[in-house]
């Protein structure tokens, strides 16, 4: 089952937030600490309640316990100088509990959230993921996301 996250998830989405830095800290110890994560609690709780940064969450039927989930926020371009009006949604995290991965629940969810992008009369979905994240590459790629833009760095 999807739904919107609601204040019960939280520790659930908890869990997976920790898994979600330590995998980017492996991958960038100069940049993540290990055993943290993005958003505080409090955090979460402004979060579920702004329609504009959903949180969708896929459960299991038994319990509800969340199984993966997928943090959005919706990016309105309006009368801007260069740029033709728009709205997209970004995706600015998707994670599947490392214990029920390998059950399509990646592909569900964003699946889901770009049939709701696409309700919503979005132009496109966008998403950040960082390099030394192969799997999330891999993941994407073959949720046919192509890169339209690339950030680059130079550590000094």
């Amino acid at each position: 089952m999807i739904r919107r996250a609601e204040n019960r998830d939280i520790p659930d989405i908890d869990k997976l937030l920790y898994q979600v830095d330590n995998v980017h800290a492996d991958g960038r110890s100069d940049l993540f600490k290990h055993d943290c994560k993005k958003y505080t609690d409090e955090q979460l709780e402004e979060i579920i309640r702004d329609d504009d940064r959903p949180i969708f969450v896929l459960t299991d039927e038994a319990d509800e316990h969340v199984l993966g989930y997928c943090f959005c926020i919706l990016e309105k371009y309006e009368n801007d100088n260069n740029m033709v009006d728009r709205i997209t949604l970004y995706i600015d995290d998707l994670c599947v509990d490392e214990e029920a991965r390998g059950g399509h629940i990646g592909s569900t969810l964003y699946r889901y959230v770009c049939g709701f992008a696409k309700d919503l009369g979005c132009y496109n979905v966008t998403l950040n993921v960082w390099s030394c994240n192969e799997k999330a590459m891999k993941f994407y790629e073959a949720m046919g996301l192509k890169p339209y833009k690339t950030g680059m760095e130079c550590i000094l």
